[in-house]
Protein backbone atom coordinates (compact mmCIF):
# COMPACT_ATOMS: atom_id res chain seq x y z
CA UNK A 1 0.00 0.00 0.00
CA UNK A 2 2.66 2.24 0.95
CA UNK A 3 4.12 1.68 -3.13
CA UNK A 4 0.99 2.43 -4.47
CA UNK A 5 0.62 5.91 -2.12
CA UNK A 6 3.98 6.95 -3.07
CA UNK A 7 4.16 6.32 -6.72
CA UNK A 8 0.42 6.48 -7.37
CA UNK A 9 0.27 9.84 -6.25
CA UNK A 10 3.26 10.90 -8.57
CA UNK A 11 1.90 9.76 -11.59
CA UNK A 12 -1.59 11.37 -10.55
CA UNK A 13 0.50 14.60 -10.44
CA UNK A 14 1.87 13.96 -13.84
CA UNK A 15 -1.47 13.29 -15.33
CA UNK A 16 -2.75 16.63 -14.07
CA UNK A 17 0.59 18.06 -16.28
CA UNK A 18 2.34 19.04 -12.88
CA UNK A 19 6.11 19.47 -13.55
CA UNK A 20 8.16 16.13 -13.24
CA UNK A 21 10.24 17.54 -10.26
CA UNK A 22 6.93 19.44 -8.44
CA UNK A 23 5.23 15.82 -8.98
CA UNK A 24 7.85 14.44 -7.19
CA UNK A 25 8.32 16.47 -4.16
CA UNK A 26 4.13 16.80 -3.66
CA UNK A 27 4.02 12.74 -4.16
CA UNK A 28 6.72 12.48 -1.39
CA UNK A 29 4.73 14.61 0.99
CA UNK A 30 1.43 13.32 0.12
CA UNK A 31 3.80 9.48 1.25
CA UNK A 32 5.28 11.11 4.07
CA UNK A 33 1.60 12.26 5.58
CA UNK A 34 0.96 8.41 4.89
CA UNK A 35 3.75 7.05 6.86
CA UNK A 36 3.08 10.11 9.98
CA UNK A 37 6.54 11.71 8.67
CA UNK A 38 6.33 15.57 9.49
CA UNK A 39 7.27 17.57 6.49
CA UNK A 40 9.71 19.35 8.27
CA UNK A 41 11.69 16.22 7.92
CA UNK A 42 11.14 16.17 4.20
CA UNK A 43 12.14 19.27 3.80
CA UNK A 44 15.76 19.26 5.62
CA UNK A 45 16.09 16.19 3.17
CA UNK A 46 15.07 18.31 -0.06
CA UNK A 47 18.05 21.08 1.46
CA UNK A 48 20.63 18.17 2.29
CA UNK A 49 19.97 16.77 -1.43
CA UNK A 50 21.58 19.85 -3.14
CA UNK A 51 24.33 20.47 -0.23
CA UNK A 52 27.05 18.39 -1.55
CA UNK A 53 30.51 19.83 -3.31
CA UNK A 54 29.65 16.85 -5.47
CA UNK A 55 27.26 18.70 -6.91
CA UNK A 56 29.06 21.74 -8.06
CA UNK A 57 30.60 19.87 -11.23
CA UNK A 58 26.96 20.17 -12.79
CA UNK A 59 26.90 23.83 -13.38
CA UNK A 60 30.48 23.75 -14.49
CA UNK A 61 30.28 21.55 -16.69
CA UNK A 62 27.09 22.46 -18.41
CA UNK A 63 28.38 26.01 -18.35
CA UNK A 64 31.75 24.59 -20.46
CA UNK A 65 30.10 22.57 -22.40
CA UNK A 66 27.44 25.61 -23.39
CA UNK A 67 30.38 27.75 -24.00
CA UNK A 68 32.12 25.58 -26.57
CA UNK A 69 28.81 24.52 -28.25
CA UNK A 70 28.48 27.78 -29.02
CA UNK A 71 31.45 29.16 -29.83
CA UNK A 72 31.57 27.15 -32.78
CA UNK A 73 33.27 24.00 -31.61
CA UNK A 74 30.42 22.12 -33.72
CA UNK A 75 31.78 23.56 -37.08
CA UNK A 76 35.48 22.58 -36.52
CA UNK A 77 34.71 19.00 -35.11
CA UNK A 78 32.94 18.37 -38.17
CA UNK A 79 35.67 19.61 -40.52
CA UNK A 80 38.02 17.27 -38.25
CA UNK A 81 35.83 14.42 -38.95
CA UNK A 82 35.61 15.12 -42.28
CA UNK A 83 39.55 14.49 -42.89
CA UNK A 84 39.31 11.30 -41.66
CA UNK A 85 36.14 9.54 -42.76
CA UNK A 86 34.96 12.34 -45.04
CA UNK A 87 36.09 10.82 -48.34
CA UNK A 88 34.70 7.13 -47.48
CA UNK A 89 31.34 6.37 -48.88
CA UNK A 90 28.48 7.37 -47.10
CA UNK A 91 31.20 9.85 -45.76
CA UNK A 92 29.26 12.40 -44.48
CA UNK A 93 27.28 10.32 -42.27
CA UNK A 94 30.18 8.74 -40.89
CA UNK A 95 31.35 12.33 -39.81
CA UNK A 96 27.95 12.76 -38.26
CA UNK A 97 28.58 10.13 -36.21
CA UNK A 98 32.62 10.53 -35.33
CA UNK A 99 31.67 14.36 -35.01
CA UNK A 100 28.77 13.55 -32.34
CA UNK A 101 31.57 11.59 -30.60
CA UNK A 102 34.05 14.19 -29.93
CA UNK A 103 31.51 16.61 -29.03
CA UNK A 104 30.19 14.31 -26.67
CA UNK A 105 33.55 14.74 -25.02
CA UNK A 106 33.35 18.22 -24.96
CA UNK A 107 29.38 19.01 -23.93
CA UNK A 108 28.22 15.88 -22.04
CA UNK A 109 24.92 16.69 -23.23
CA UNK A 110 22.90 14.65 -26.27
CA UNK A 111 20.28 17.61 -26.60
CA UNK A 112 23.19 19.91 -26.83
CA UNK A 113 24.87 17.39 -29.30
CA UNK A 114 22.14 17.50 -31.67
CA UNK A 115 21.23 20.81 -32.18
CA UNK A 116 24.70 21.80 -32.15
CA UNK A 117 25.83 19.08 -34.63
CA UNK A 118 22.45 18.46 -36.52
CA UNK A 119 22.43 22.31 -37.43
CA UNK A 120 25.55 21.90 -39.04
CA UNK A 121 25.78 18.69 -40.73
CA UNK A 122 21.61 17.70 -41.71
CA UNK A 123 21.42 20.76 -44.14
CA UNK A 124 25.11 20.05 -45.35
CA UNK A 125 24.11 16.13 -45.86
CA UNK A 126 20.78 17.05 -47.37
CA UNK A 127 22.44 19.14 -50.40
CA UNK A 128 24.56 15.92 -51.02
CA UNK A 129 21.39 13.97 -51.70
CA UNK A 130 20.68 11.81 -48.55
CA UNK A 131 17.30 11.82 -47.46
CA UNK A 132 16.06 14.02 -44.76
CA UNK A 133 14.82 11.62 -42.48
CA UNK A 134 17.98 9.65 -42.64
CA UNK A 135 20.08 12.63 -41.70
CA UNK A 136 17.97 13.45 -38.63
CA UNK A 137 18.02 10.00 -37.72
CA UNK A 138 21.55 9.37 -37.40
CA UNK A 139 22.34 12.48 -35.84
CA UNK A 140 19.87 11.86 -32.88
CA UNK A 141 21.12 8.22 -32.74
CA UNK A 142 24.67 9.38 -32.77
CA UNK A 143 24.07 12.16 -30.07
CA UNK A 144 23.23 9.64 -26.96
CA UNK A 145 27.18 8.50 -27.37
CA UNK A 146 27.12 12.32 -25.05
CA UNK A 147 25.64 10.45 -22.35
CA UNK A 148 28.05 7.81 -21.86
CA UNK A 149 31.25 9.35 -22.82
CA UNK A 150 32.68 11.47 -20.14
CA UNK A 151 32.22 14.32 -19.07
CA UNK A 152 28.71 13.12 -18.59
CA UNK A 153 26.99 15.30 -15.73
CA UNK A 154 24.03 12.20 -16.00
CA UNK A 155 27.14 10.39 -14.38
CA UNK A 156 27.50 12.47 -11.71
CA UNK A 157 23.61 12.55 -11.04
CA UNK A 158 23.95 8.44 -10.82
CA UNK A 159 26.91 8.91 -7.92
CA UNK A 160 24.91 11.06 -6.27
CA UNK A 161 21.48 9.00 -6.62
CA UNK A 162 23.50 5.66 -5.54
CA UNK A 163 24.43 7.32 -2.24
CA UNK A 164 27.77 8.99 -3.35
CA UNK A 165 29.61 5.80 -2.94
CA UNK A 166 30.83 5.28 -6.46
CA UNK A 167 33.41 7.31 -8.23
CA UNK A 168 32.80 9.53 -10.12
CA UNK A 169 36.12 9.16 -12.13
CA UNK A 170 35.60 5.59 -12.43
CA UNK A 171 32.35 6.13 -13.87
CA UNK A 172 33.77 8.49 -16.63
CA UNK A 173 36.40 6.42 -17.43
CA UNK A 174 33.84 3.17 -17.36
CA UNK A 175 31.84 5.00 -20.53
CA UNK A 176 34.38 4.88 -22.88
CA UNK A 177 34.01 1.33 -24.46
CA UNK A 178 30.27 1.59 -24.28
CA UNK A 179 30.36 5.65 -25.88
CA UNK A 180 32.39 3.10 -28.70
CA UNK A 181 30.21 0.34 -28.93
CA UNK A 182 26.95 2.52 -29.24
CA UNK A 183 29.11 5.21 -31.80
CA UNK A 184 30.74 1.75 -33.64
CA UNK A 185 26.98 -0.12 -34.19
CA UNK A 186 25.88 2.91 -35.93
CA UNK A 187 29.17 3.03 -38.26
CA UNK A 188 28.58 -0.48 -39.21
CA UNK A 189 24.51 0.38 -40.11
CA UNK A 190 25.88 3.07 -41.86
CA UNK A 191 28.48 1.77 -44.11
CA UNK A 192 25.73 -1.31 -44.59
CA UNK A 193 23.03 1.51 -46.02
CA UNK A 194 26.09 3.12 -47.74
CA UNK A 195 26.63 0.22 -50.53
CA UNK A 196 22.92 -0.55 -50.31
CA UNK A 197 21.62 2.78 -51.69
CA UNK A 198 25.12 3.81 -53.19
CA UNK A 199 25.66 7.00 -50.86
CA UNK A 200 28.31 9.68 -52.15
CA UNK A 201 31.72 9.83 -51.70
CA UNK A 202 33.74 13.21 -50.35
CA UNK A 203 36.67 14.37 -51.88
CA UNK A 204 40.11 13.74 -49.48
CA UNK A 205 40.90 16.91 -47.87
CA UNK A 206 44.56 18.62 -48.87
CA UNK A 207 47.16 17.58 -46.87
CA UNK A 208 47.94 20.95 -45.81
CA UNK A 209 44.15 21.91 -44.76
CA UNK A 210 43.98 19.25 -43.27
CA UNK A 211 46.73 19.57 -40.84
CA UNK A 212 44.91 23.52 -39.91
CA UNK A 213 41.56 21.64 -39.97
CA UNK A 214 42.98 19.32 -37.48
CA UNK A 215 44.70 21.33 -35.16
CA UNK A 216 41.63 23.68 -34.46
CA UNK A 217 39.51 20.64 -33.57
CA UNK A 218 42.02 19.80 -30.85
CA UNK A 219 41.75 22.72 -29.45
CA UNK A 220 38.34 21.78 -28.76
CA UNK A 221 39.01 17.88 -27.64
CA UNK A 222 41.32 19.48 -24.84
CA UNK A 223 38.92 20.40 -22.73
CA UNK A 224 38.55 16.40 -22.47
CA UNK A 225 42.29 15.99 -21.69
CA UNK A 226 41.94 18.29 -18.89
CA UNK A 227 38.50 16.43 -17.44
CA UNK A 228 40.41 13.22 -17.83
CA UNK A 229 44.14 13.92 -17.45
CA UNK A 230 43.88 16.04 -14.49
CA UNK A 231 41.55 13.25 -12.54
CA UNK A 232 43.31 10.08 -13.40
CA UNK A 233 46.65 12.15 -12.80
CA UNK A 234 45.02 12.65 -9.14
CA UNK A 235 45.75 16.39 -10.02
CA UNK A 236 41.97 17.66 -8.94
CA UNK A 237 38.59 16.69 -8.17
CA UNK A 238 35.96 15.75 -10.73
CA UNK A 239 34.43 18.45 -9.08
CA UNK A 240 37.51 20.54 -9.60
CA UNK A 241 38.25 19.60 -13.12
CA UNK A 242 35.02 20.98 -14.27
CA UNK A 243 35.89 24.51 -13.00
CA UNK A 244 39.32 24.38 -14.74
CA UNK A 245 37.57 23.07 -17.63
CA UNK A 246 35.11 26.17 -17.88
CA UNK A 247 38.25 28.74 -17.44
CA UNK A 248 39.75 27.04 -20.43
CA UNK A 249 36.30 26.65 -22.50
CA UNK A 250 36.03 30.43 -22.13
CA UNK A 251 39.88 30.78 -22.99
CA UNK A 252 39.62 29.15 -25.98
CA UNK A 253 36.17 30.53 -27.24
CA UNK A 254 36.98 33.70 -26.85
CA UNK A 255 40.56 34.16 -27.62
CA UNK A 256 41.62 31.34 -30.03
CA UNK A 257 38.56 30.64 -31.90
CA UNK A 258 36.95 34.45 -31.78
CA UNK A 259 33.43 33.53 -33.25
CA UNK A 260 31.17 33.89 -30.18
CA UNK A 261 30.23 38.01 -29.43
CA UNK A 262 31.23 39.05 -25.95
CA UNK A 263 27.45 40.73 -25.61
CA UNK A 264 25.93 37.63 -25.96
CA UNK A 265 27.85 35.65 -22.90
CA UNK A 266 25.42 37.36 -20.30
CA UNK A 267 22.72 35.23 -22.04
CA UNK A 268 24.63 32.26 -22.65
CA UNK A 269 24.89 32.46 -18.74
CA UNK A 270 21.28 32.76 -17.99
CA UNK A 271 20.15 29.60 -19.99
CA UNK A 272 22.96 27.58 -18.20
CA UNK A 273 21.46 29.33 -14.64
CA UNK A 274 18.00 28.09 -16.14
CA UNK A 275 19.28 24.53 -16.75
CA UNK A 276 21.02 24.19 -13.68
CA UNK A 277 18.18 25.08 -11.84
CA UNK A 278 16.27 22.77 -13.44
CA UNK A 279 18.38 20.13 -12.20
CA UNK A 280 19.05 21.15 -8.91
CA UNK A 281 15.28 21.29 -8.30
CA UNK A 282 15.01 17.97 -9.77
CA UNK A 283 17.83 16.33 -7.33
CA UNK A 284 15.98 18.43 -4.28
CA UNK A 285 12.89 16.78 -4.53
CA UNK A 286 14.42 13.51 -5.52
CA UNK A 287 15.72 13.17 -2.54
CA UNK A 288 13.04 13.56 -0.52
CA UNK A 289 11.38 11.04 -2.62
CA UNK A 290 14.15 8.47 -2.13
CA UNK A 291 14.33 9.69 1.92
CA UNK A 292 10.60 8.24 1.85
CA UNK A 293 11.16 4.94 -0.32
CA UNK A 294 14.02 4.20 1.88
CA UNK A 295 11.87 4.62 5.02
CA UNK A 296 9.00 2.33 3.46
CA UNK A 297 11.26 0.10 2.38
CA UNK A 298 10.66 0.35 -1.15
CA UNK A 299 14.09 -1.14 -2.64
CA UNK A 300 14.09 -4.31 -0.03
CA UNK A 301 10.64 -4.94 -0.97
CA UNK A 302 11.39 -4.49 -4.76
CA UNK A 303 14.70 -6.88 -4.53
CA UNK A 304 12.55 -9.70 -2.71
CA UNK A 305 10.02 -9.29 -5.58
CA UNK A 306 12.74 -10.06 -8.43
CA UNK A 307 14.12 -12.79 -6.31
CA UNK A 308 10.44 -14.54 -6.47
CA UNK A 309 10.56 -13.78 -9.91
CA UNK A 310 13.69 -15.14 -10.75
CA UNK A 311 17.56 -16.08 -9.54
CA UNK A 312 19.69 -15.77 -12.89
CA UNK A 313 21.25 -12.79 -12.88
CA UNK A 314 21.11 -12.57 -17.27
CA UNK A 315 17.06 -12.74 -16.76
CA UNK A 316 17.33 -10.60 -13.78
CA UNK A 317 19.10 -8.09 -16.22
CA UNK A 318 16.99 -8.53 -19.27
CA UNK A 319 13.71 -7.74 -17.43
CA UNK A 320 15.45 -4.32 -15.88
CA UNK A 321 16.49 -3.66 -19.62
CA UNK A 322 13.09 -4.16 -20.75
CA UNK A 323 11.45 -2.23 -18.14
CA UNK A 324 14.05 0.60 -18.18
CA UNK A 325 13.37 0.85 -21.84
CA UNK A 326 9.78 1.38 -21.39
CA UNK A 327 10.05 3.96 -18.53
CA UNK A 328 12.72 6.03 -20.68
CA UNK A 329 10.07 6.20 -23.39
CA UNK A 330 7.38 8.10 -20.97
CA UNK A 331 9.93 10.12 -18.49
CA UNK A 332 12.72 11.90 -18.70
CA UNK A 333 16.81 10.11 -17.89
CA UNK A 334 17.40 12.15 -15.27
CA UNK A 335 14.27 11.90 -13.21
CA UNK A 336 14.57 8.08 -13.69
CA UNK A 337 18.14 8.31 -13.21
CA UNK A 338 16.82 9.31 -9.26
CA UNK A 339 14.09 7.48 -9.01
CA UNK A 340 15.20 3.99 -10.37
CA UNK A 341 18.85 3.78 -8.99
CA UNK A 342 17.51 3.56 -5.29
CA UNK A 343 15.40 0.81 -5.88
CA UNK A 344 17.26 -1.12 -8.77
CA UNK A 345 20.57 -0.56 -7.04
CA UNK A 346 20.34 -2.67 -4.41
CA UNK A 347 18.45 -5.34 -6.14
CA UNK A 348 21.15 -5.42 -8.85
CA UNK A 349 24.18 -5.69 -6.12
CA UNK A 350 22.22 -8.73 -4.78
CA UNK A 351 22.42 -10.80 -7.76
CA UNK A 352 26.56 -9.69 -7.67
CA UNK A 353 26.23 -6.97 -10.44
CA UNK A 354 28.61 -4.36 -10.16
CA UNK A 355 27.01 -1.19 -9.12
CA UNK A 356 29.98 0.99 -12.04
CA UNK A 357 28.22 -1.69 -14.41
CA UNK A 358 24.72 -1.06 -13.80
CA UNK A 359 25.34 2.29 -14.37
CA UNK A 360 26.69 1.62 -17.32
CA UNK A 361 23.74 -0.34 -18.54
CA UNK A 362 21.31 2.15 -17.45
CA UNK A 363 23.01 5.06 -19.37
CA UNK A 364 22.54 3.44 -22.51
CA UNK A 365 19.07 2.03 -21.62
CA UNK A 366 18.04 5.79 -20.76
CA UNK A 367 19.60 7.04 -23.86
CA UNK A 368 17.81 5.08 -26.04
CA UNK A 369 14.60 6.59 -24.39
CA UNK A 370 15.59 10.02 -25.31
CA UNK A 371 15.23 9.40 -28.90
CA UNK A 372 11.81 7.40 -28.00
CA UNK A 373 8.12 8.78 -28.14
CA UNK A 374 6.67 10.15 -26.86
CA UNK A 375 8.48 12.29 -24.22
CA UNK A 376 12.10 12.25 -26.50
CA UNK A 377 13.78 15.42 -25.80
CA UNK A 378 16.69 14.50 -28.32
CA UNK A 379 14.10 13.07 -31.18
CA UNK A 380 12.40 16.25 -30.67
CA UNK A 381 15.08 18.65 -31.16
CA UNK A 382 16.63 16.74 -33.77
CA UNK A 383 13.47 17.07 -35.99
CA UNK A 384 12.68 20.68 -35.37
CA UNK A 385 16.28 21.00 -36.49
CA UNK A 386 16.27 19.27 -39.06
CA UNK A 387 12.30 19.68 -40.50
CA UNK A 388 11.03 16.40 -40.11
CA UNK A 389 7.82 15.85 -38.59
CA UNK A 390 8.18 13.09 -35.38
CA UNK A 391 6.16 10.11 -36.96
CA UNK A 392 7.67 10.47 -40.02
CA UNK A 393 11.64 10.15 -38.18
CA UNK A 394 9.55 7.24 -36.00
CA UNK A 395 8.61 5.21 -38.53
CA UNK A 396 12.11 5.27 -40.18
CA UNK A 397 14.29 5.00 -36.52
CA UNK A 398 13.76 1.05 -36.21
CA UNK A 399 17.29 0.13 -37.90
CA UNK A 400 19.05 2.63 -35.58
CA UNK A 401 17.06 1.53 -32.72
CA UNK A 402 18.24 -2.24 -33.68
CA UNK A 403 21.91 -1.23 -34.10
CA UNK A 404 21.73 0.53 -30.50
CA UNK A 405 20.11 -2.71 -28.75
CA UNK A 406 23.29 -4.86 -30.25
CA UNK A 407 25.24 -2.23 -28.26
CA UNK A 408 23.09 -2.56 -25.51
CA UNK A 409 23.24 -6.27 -25.47
CA UNK A 410 26.88 -6.14 -24.90
CA UNK A 411 27.21 -4.06 -22.28
CA UNK A 412 24.79 -5.70 -20.49
CA UNK A 413 26.29 -8.87 -20.92
CA UNK A 414 29.78 -8.51 -21.16
CA UNK A 415 30.57 -6.46 -18.02
CA UNK A 416 34.32 -6.09 -19.40
CA UNK A 417 33.22 -3.23 -21.76
CA UNK A 418 32.34 -1.05 -18.57
CA UNK A 419 34.85 -2.66 -15.59
CA UNK A 420 38.10 -3.03 -17.73
CA UNK A 421 39.17 0.86 -17.60
CA UNK A 422 37.87 1.75 -13.78
CA UNK A 423 39.69 -1.72 -12.67
CA UNK A 424 42.91 -0.05 -13.89
CA UNK A 425 42.28 2.78 -11.75
CA UNK A 426 42.24 0.70 -8.81
CA UNK A 427 45.82 -0.85 -9.17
Amino acid sequence: MDLLVLLGSFFVFIAFSIPIAYAMGLAALVAASWVDIPWQAAMIKMADGVNKFSLLAIPFFVLAGAIMAEGGMARRLVAMANVFVGFIRGGLALVNVLASTMFGAISGSSVADTSSIGTVMIPQMVRHGYPRVFAVNITITGSVQAILIPPSHNMVIYSLAAGGSISIAHLFVAGFFPGFLLGGSLIALVLIYAYRYDFPKGQPVPLRKAVKTVIEGLWGLGTMIIILGGILAGIFTATESAAVAVVYAFCVTMFVYRDYRWRDLHHLVHRTVKTVSMVMMLIAFASCFGYIMALMQIPAKVTGFFLTVTENKYVLLLLINVMLLILGCIMDMAPLILICTPILLPVVVKFGIDPIHFGMIMMVNLGIGLITPPVGAVLFVGCAVGKVSIEEATRHLLPFLCAMLVALGLVTYVPWFSLWLPSLLKL
